[in-house]
């Protein structure tokens, strides 16, 4: 069930249990809105530009709830990351990183 923090924002469960900051009624994350805005260097509007189903208060919202929660957020995304790291360790490269890496299993088969 998810929490309204304020108007636009919710914080929702994700698949592991964690708490996710959400624009409210949508899939987009406050980390999403984070990345285009300082990561990418876009502006507000050009991220409406890019996801018209945003409104510029609900991207500004987000940024909002961003800065208040900084710290969290940041975790967050160190933790998503240690996360993706475990599983690239436990699970190897996949089909993708295999290929452009020239180490496709289909490789070995027809070679051999």
């Amino acid at each position: 069930m998810a929490v309204t923090t304020t108007q636009h924002i919710e914080i929702r469960k994700n698949r592991r249990g964690d708490d996710r900051a959400y624009i409210s009624g949508t899939r987009v994350r406050v980390r999403d809105i984070y990345a285009q805005s300082e990561i990418h260097g876009k502006r507000p509007e050009e991220i409406v530009a890019a996801l018209p189903h945003l409104s510029l208060a609900q991207v500004h919202a987000a940024l909002s709830y961003y800065f208040e929660n900084r710290e969290a957020i940041l975790d967050e995304i160190r933790r998503n990351d240690e996360f993706v790291q475990l599983m690239r360790n436990k699970l190897g490269p996949g089909p993708l990183e295999q290929k452009l890496k020239g180490t496709d299993a289909s490789d070995a088969i027809s070679s051999g």
